[in-house]
C-alpha cells in the first residue's frame, strides 16, 4: 500500500461522497490533508470524525467560482503545512437540464463549479507543490461521450480533461497532472439519473454495476503515488467499462 506520510493533500468540494472518501483513503495512508468545501459546517464535522485532534487536518470554506477564495486557500495551505504535495479538484455540480430550455445562469454555473473552480485552483495552488508532487482533476465519463441532459455538464467536464493534458505539459518535469473519470458511482448526485434510466444505463456497463465512492479515492491514490511516477497528461477511467460501450 501507499505511504503517504509526511506529504499534504489539498482537495477541494470535500464535502461530497466521492471526496469524502478520497479524504479517508489519504488519511490513512498517511497524509495530512487541506479540505475545501462552499458547506464548511458539514465538512468541519467529518474532518473531526475523522481526526477530533485536528492535528493533521484543516478546514476552510470555498466558493470554488470565486478566484479569491482559491488564492486564501493556497495560503492556509502554506501558513499551516509550508506547501503542499497532492491537488485534487473534486467540487462538482450535475443537474439535468435539456439546452433548449436551459437559462443563462444554469449554463454559467454549472461551467463556474465544475470548469472555472478546477482552473482556479489549480493555478492558485500548483506553486505550492513540491517536486514530485501531483494534481488529479476529477472529470467524468460525460466528457467523453455526452450525456442527455446535461450539455453543460459535459461540456465542463470535456474542457477538464484538455485543461488537465494542457497544464501537464506546463508542469513537467516538476509536477504531473492527471484526470479521473468517473462512470455511475453510488452517490447521491446521480440518483435522479439511476431512477430515470438506471436500469438501461447498468445494463450499457460490462460490470453491469455501480461503482464505489472507494475505488474512485483509490484509484487517486495511485496516481499520486510514486507507482505512477511516469504517468502525466493521462485519463484513468473508473467507469466499469461505460466509456468502451457503444
Amino acid at each position: 500500500m501507499f505511504d503517504f506520510r509526511e506529504k499534504v493533500l489539498v482537495l477541494t468540494g470535500a464535502n461530497g461522497a466521492i471526496p469524502r472518501a478520497i479524504a479517508r483513503t489519504f488519511f490513512e495512508l498517511g497524509a495530512s490533508l487541506v479540505l475545501s468545501d462552499i458547506d464548511d459546517i458539514g465538512l468541519t464535522e467529518f474532518a473531526q470524525r475523522l481526526e477530533p485532534s485536528g492535528d493533521r487536518v484543516v478546514v476552510l470554506r470555498q466558493d470554488v467560482t470565486n478566484s479569491r477564495d482559491a488564492t486564501a486557500l493556497a495560503a492556509a495551505c502554506q501558513e499551516r503545512f509550508g506547501g503542499a504535495d497532492y491537488l485534487v479538484t473534486a467540487a462538482g455540480l450535475y443537474r439535468d437540464q435539456l439546452v433548449a430550455t436551459m437559462t443563462d445562469e444554469q449554463w454559467r454555473e454549472t461551467i463556474g463549479i465544475n470548469l472555472d473552480g478546477v482552473f482556479y485552483t489549480c493555478r492558485a495552488i500548483a506553486p505550492l507543490l513540491r517536486d514530485g508532487g501531483a494534481i488529479v482533476n476529477i472529470a467524468s465519463v460525460a466528457g467523453h461521450r455526452g450525456s442527455y441532459q446535461h450539455a453543460h455538464y459535459s461540456a465542463a467536464k470535456g474542457a477538464v480533461l484538455a485543461f488537465s493534458r494542457s497544464l501537464a505539459l506546463e508542469l513537467a518535469p516538476r509536477i504531473r497532472v492527471n484526470a479521473v473519470s468517473p462512470g455511475l458511482i453510488d452517490t447521491a448526485m446521480i440518483r435522479p439519473l439511476l431512477a430515470a434510466r438506471g436500469e438501461e444505463l447498468l445494463a450499457a456497463t460490462p460490470l453491469k454495476r455501480l461503482g464505489t465512492p472507494e475505488e474512485v479515492a483509490r484509484a487517486i491514490a495511485f496516481l499520486c503515488s510514486d507507482w505512477a511516477s511516469f504517468v502525466t497528461g493521462e485519463t484513468l477511467h473508473v467507469n466499469g467499462g461505460l466509456y468502451i460501450a457503444s
